[in-house]
């Protein structure tokens, strides 16, 4: 007689695309463990902007904390060359992370999901009937699917065989903010185009705390940290008391990359799904997380060939606006200073103002024919990303 496994959808990490998963997974009736290495609420770095796209996907969830509500940007070349646009309507909401994450947590845990915390997992296998997690003590469970959402250096990630092609080092710091800072920069967060190619640096106020950051490719750790130096003495931040000081890598996914191994499938960062320009992941998180459970859900009923319902989504939803998000990096590469200039246009700032509210992808804005021959004449590398599905 063949074992029941202990669950139907087992999930590996309790980041955005994990806690979608779980909650998609539980709600669609599977039984459903969601399992972390720490424990809620917990520090994470990131810097914390929703875009439209996720502010739609989570306010129908939770109550978005919100620590304040972006309706204009500030833009600066190096920074100099400053100039601020607005907008009617709000164009990020700013989060914690700890609150933001602890809240889709209860989420997942009010639609059914059991939550374990503080549990590390260091090896998975699976065979016919069902795949193993199997935890640092040694102690395992079992389940029909695992959904793998442990981030880009986990153990989900190496076991399926996910390959990177954009690798990026962001250093960030919360800064305590004055009643001077919170006046001056609440409603506005402010966007650095950097010198290094592709870097740039961010200023999201969050009420009581200013998050100040930078990115640039992986490689170029000191120039990366004498960026950030150099930004906070630009901004006249360096004498804020520094709450946290944290950095981490971002990782977007070679075209070829496998999504699923078997039982096993990945989503979010796990994946390597991420937009490549802004290195924005939240939206990218909470998308691929609901579709893993919802399709981890209906494998656990009807057999794992339901699985390759997931890669298809991706293919179909994402993977367009990661080779529209690559074309634009590669403009963005060399021609920094015309990005910035194109900020200013009425064009340039409609697209980037839509694409921030969640209205416009960023393969609909390389649709638009201005835009699509602007970038073809600049260097936009073409459809790389699009090159081999994703599977």
């Amino acid at each position: 007689m063949i074992a029941e496994p202990d669950f139907d959808v087992a999930v590996v990490g309790a980041g955005p695309a994990g806690l979608a998963a779980a909650r998609a997974a539980a709600a669609a009736g599977a039984r459903t463990i969601l399992i972390d290495r720490a424990e809620h609420p917990r520090y994470k770095t990131c810097g914390g902007g929703l875009i439209g796209t996720s502010l739609a996907l989570a306010a129908p969830r939770i109550q978005v904390p919100s620590r304040d509500s972006i309706s204009s940007i500030t833009f600066t070349d190096d920074g100099h060359r400053a100039f601020t646009r607005q907008s009617a309507r709000p164009l990020l909401t700013m989060v914690r992370r700890d609150e933001f994450d602890h809240a889709l947590l209860e989420a997942a845990a009010s639609a059914g999901a059991k939550v374990l915390q503080n549990a590390q997992v260091r090896a998975l296998d699976q065979d016919a009937e069902s795949a193993t997690v199997t935890f640092g003590d040694g102690v395992s469970l079992t389940a029909r699917v695992v959904i793998g959402a442990d981030g880009s250096a986990g153990v989900t990630s190496r076991y399926v065989g996910v390959a990177f092609e954009q690798q990026d080092l962001g250093l960030e710091v919360e800064l305590a903010a004055t009643r001077e800072d919170r006046e001056a920069r609440r409603g506005r967060v402010q966007l650095d185009w950097g010198a290094e190619p592709g870097s740039y640096g961010w200023v999201f106020p969050k009420d009581d705390e200013l998050t100040v950051g930078v990115i640039m490719a992986k490689g170029k750790g000191a120039e990366t940290k004498d960026y950030l130096t150099k930004f906070l003495s630009t901004l006249g931040l360096n004498g804020r008391d520094v709450r946290r000081d944290s950095g981490h890598l971002t990782r977007c996914r070679t075209p070829d990359a496998p999504l699923t191994r078997g039982r096993v499938l990945v989503a979010g960062d796990a994946a390597g799904l991420l937009e490549p320009w802004t290195r924005e992941g939240i939206s990218y998180a909470l998308r691929s997380g609901a579709w893993a459970g919802e399709v981890a859900a209906r494998a656990a009923e009807q057999g794992v060939g339901a699985l390759d319902g997931y890669p298809a989504l991706v293919r179909k939803h994402l993977v367009p606006e990661m080779t529209a998000g690559h074309r634009l990096l590669g403009v963005f590469s060399r021609h920094r200073h015309l990005v910035h200039a194109a900020m200013a246009t009425p064009m340039g700032w409609r697209a980037f103002e839509s694409f921030c509210q969640g209205d416009l992808s960023m393969a609909a804005v390389l649709q638009r024919s201005p835009i699509r021959v602007a970038v073809g004449l600049l260097g936009g590398d073409g459809d790389q990303a699009a090159a081999k599905p994703a599977r």
